[in-house]
């Protein structure tokens, strides 16, 4: 089977999140949000690297629990600073926190965040070439998830998020997934 040129074939976990998780529109909360602070903890490092950690942020950050994460104080940063299983940013950690308590009032006011997400499409897929690291529509949503207060959310990690959660869909055209999303 024919896939995206980045994906790393020695790596199952990297073949998995291809095949079965990026790029296929992602609805839940639950999967949005853990989605949206790996891609923040991204920031500067490759995808790989992230998702080589996975299993070790889930432990670390009480499965992606917003409702743990958003009371977490400064024992629980420098606990999280100890782990070695995740990436150790002091910065990232604390946005992580800032940016679940914004998550969460987007939830209240958009009643999910996947409605605010995808309002930015009127909840319709948009096909992009991969080749390119931002557009119009992650500048957009950038702009205002900051305006909002949220941290390591620029243009670049939007981009990268929102074709993660299916938003866009940047396969390669030879690519078996760009056949079955499209």
């Amino acid at each position: 089977m024919k896939r995206c040129f980045w994906v790393n074939m020695n790596n199952p976990l990297y073949i998995d999140y291809h095949d079965f998780e990026w790029g296929i529109p992602k609805y839940d909360d639950h999967e949005l949000y853990e989605l949206l602070i790996l891609e923040m903890f991204q920031a500067g490092l490759s995808w790989e690297t992230i998702l080589n950690k996975r299993k070790n942020f889930r432990k670390a950050f009480d499965n992606f629990d917003w409702n743990k994460i958003v009371n977490y104080n400064e024992d629980k940063i420098n606990e999280l600073m100890q782990d070695k299983g995740i990436i150790r940013n002091r910065k990232k950690i604390e946005a992580t926190i800032n940016n679940t308590k914004i998550f969460l009032g987007i939830q209240k006011e958009y009643e999910t965040f996947s409605n605010f997400i995808w309002s930015f499409t009127n909840n319709k897929v948009i096909n992009l070439d991969i080749n390119i690291t931002h557009n119009e529509l992650s500048d957009n949503i950038s702009k205002t998830l900051k305006k909002m207060g949220m941290k390591f959310v620029g243009t670049t990690i939007i981009f990268s998020y929102l074709q993660a959660i299916g938003v866009i869909n940047s396969h390669n055209n030879d690519c078996f997934m760009a056949i079955h999303n499209k």
